[in-house]
């Protein structure tokens, strides 16, 4: 098998069209080509409006030996097609035959992706684990997710947050991360993904996405495999506290009262788990505060964004565009975009009565009206305004509270201009009040760009959530974005606060085993501080899983 890279063909191409190109590249007859897969496909806009993909392809070909010879020097053109399968390490059991003297299965607690890929691993190689998850089966879920949106009542277990499928399962479902996949993990994951019901083309291309109505049935698929192989889900189960003695994780306890003996306990908690966060640190769980990151949702028509980065308002088969920015403030803060979602929805994303948190969701088809992403700012420890591990929480859940109370529970948005004039007018100490845009005028409504949002929404004055030196970076940040993207400055865009969950506040401490100080504790995924993503906290996942069948295995 060769593989070849850098094949440039225009949109619309059939799989002959592919074939012919690769066969000329080789300068062989494409009837030597006997088998080809895609292995990578972006789309070069560079010299827009001439777009092309790239291809990277696997070709099986007669006389491959003879065939290479001919590129000796060209080894970034072409070259032997490496060969790497992923191996789950140590002993492993076969399904369903774990030792029947075994009283302490490995339990997991959350369902998010690093915990649903630990079990899933686990279970595959006769571990059988016991999941564990405060909120509820996915289908459940969806339903209590809707009806909140719809203007009802906030279920505190069973939101965008909580429940099967973790926070990832109400996104956009994106599966790109900046994470090596030297042990072939994150590989792994995908055909995984796949497995259960993902399209093949995540496999290969440059910015996969699943989309939130697709992840949630391969969420569900994984649970019934897990099951079936001899795993335990058990859902509204949150636990309350872990048993250790002698330095040792030995069980958990339920929010019911019963005490569930374990072997090794995986924390896979995700980044909004408060409640367990407070119970570890009073459990003397090491801990420390970490960076993270706020700010705002932005949205534009995606129309705006197709253009810019397509040159064509409507693209087709290419389908709405993506976009990442980023900048330095004139304060020497970073900001940049994050969780774009094309075609997309901003979503009321709330954990917690009285706090109100957004984040952004797209379909898989992404056909929504705007395009959005969360315009933020890195925050660290010292920010906070307080010392101790658990910091960043109470920094967060004052961010949600003005959030809230500025949208009456509804999601608060305002105009990119009203919000720079309020900014900026505090800024230079105007003697003048500059009328706020929760007034009875209707100048805030004006503009093409409509909020797309699931959940209510209510126009308010957005810039009195977050901090200053967070407001000036986001519009430094955000006139910086309009020389890159036209149109991202423009006056109508929406913003939507407050973006107050990009990833965990806490860092729950492991060492090179894997284990917290508490022996048979691991911290596992997003909310222990590992991982920012769906595939970084999967991957992260099946990292732990091999750890755990080490310890159970002897090996």
């Amino acid at each position: 098998m060769l593989r070849v890279n850098q094949i440039k063909i225009r949109p619309g191409h059939s799989e002959t069209a592919l074939r012919k190109k690769a066969a000329g590249i080789l300068r062989i007859p494409e009837s030597d080509i006997v088998g080809m897969e895609i292995v990578r496909r972006s789309i070069d806009a560079r010299k827009k409006p001439e777009i092309f993909y790239t291809y990277t392809l696997d070709v099986a070909v007669r006389s491959e030996d003879k065939v290479l010879r001919g590129f000796r020097g060209k080894e970034n053109q072409v070259c032997r097609a490496p060969k790497f399968i992923y191996r789950f390490p140590g002993k492993a059991c076969a399904p369903m035959r774990f030792p029947e003297t075994e009283t302490c299965p490995p339990v997991i607690v959350g369902t998010g992706p690093a915990g649903l890929f630990c079990g899933y691993f686990l279970a595959l190689h006769g571990y059988r684990p016991v999941l564990l998850e405060r909120g509820k089966c996915v289908e459940e879920r969806q339903r209590d997710v809707e009806a909140f949106w719809a203007g009802g009542k906030l279920n505190p277990d069973s939101n965008v947050q909580f429940g099967e499928g973790g926070a990832g399962a109400f996104s956009d479902g994106k599966l790109n991360t900046l994470v090596k996949d030297r042990e072939g993990r994150i590989r792994i994951v995908l055909e995984t993904l796949v497995k259960f019901g993902a399209e093949k083309k995540i496999l290969y291309e440059a910015k996969p996405h699943v989309g939130t109505d697709v992840l949630c049935n391969v969420v569900r698929a994984m649970r019934e495999e897990i099951v079936r192989l001899g795993g335990q889900v058990h859902f509204e189960s949150p636990m309350t506290d872990i048993c250790v003695e002698q330095g040792r994780v030995t069980g958990v306890i339920l929010e019911n009262g019963e005490k569930l003996t374990c072997g090794p306990l995986v924390l896979a908690i995700g980044h909004s788990a408060r409640d367990t966060f407070f119970m570890l640190y009073d459990k003397n769980v090491p801990m420390e505060a970490k960076a993270f990151a706020v700010g705002l949702r932005a949205e534009h028509p995606q129309a705006v964004i197709n253009l810019s980065q397509y040159a064509v308002a409507a693209p087709g088969e290419l389908g709405a565009a993506p976009y990442k920015v980023a900048a330095k403030a004139g304060n020497g803060r970073g900001v940049y975009s994050f969780c774009m979602c094309p075609g997309g929805y901003v979503v009321n994303a709330s954990s917690e009565e009285g706090r109100l948190a957004v984040n952004g969701m797209s379909y898989s088809g992404r056909d929504g009206e705007n395009a959005n992403s969360a315009i933020i700012v890195t925050v660290t420890p010292e920010d906070f305004g307080a010392e101790g591990p658990l910091a960043g929480i109470a920094f967060q859940r004052e961010l949600e509270e003005k959030a809230y109370a500025l949208g009456q529970g509804k999601i608060p948005v305002q105009r990119y201009s009203d919000f720079k004039r309020q900014v900026e007018g505090r800024n230079e100490k105007a003697d003048v009040t500059r009328p706020n845009c929760t007034e009875k005028n209707e100048k805030h409504r004006t503009g093409e760009v409509i909020p797309q949002s699931r959940g209510l929404y209510q126009w308010a004055d957005v810039s009195r959530i977050l901090p200053e030196f967070c407001n000036q970076a986001i519009i430094d940040g955000m006139e910086a974005f309009g020389r890159q993207i036209t149109g991202f400055n423009r006056p109508d865009v929406c913003l939507s606060g407050v973006e107050s969950r990009t990833s965990s506040p806490v860092r729950i401490l492991r060492d090179d085993t894997l284990q917290s100080e508490i022996r048979g504790l691991y911290p596992c995924g997003e909310g222990a501080g590992y991982a920012g993503g769906i595939v970084s906290a999967a991957a992260d996942g099946i990292r732990v899983a091999e750890a755990v069948a080490g310890e159970l295995s002897g090996s």
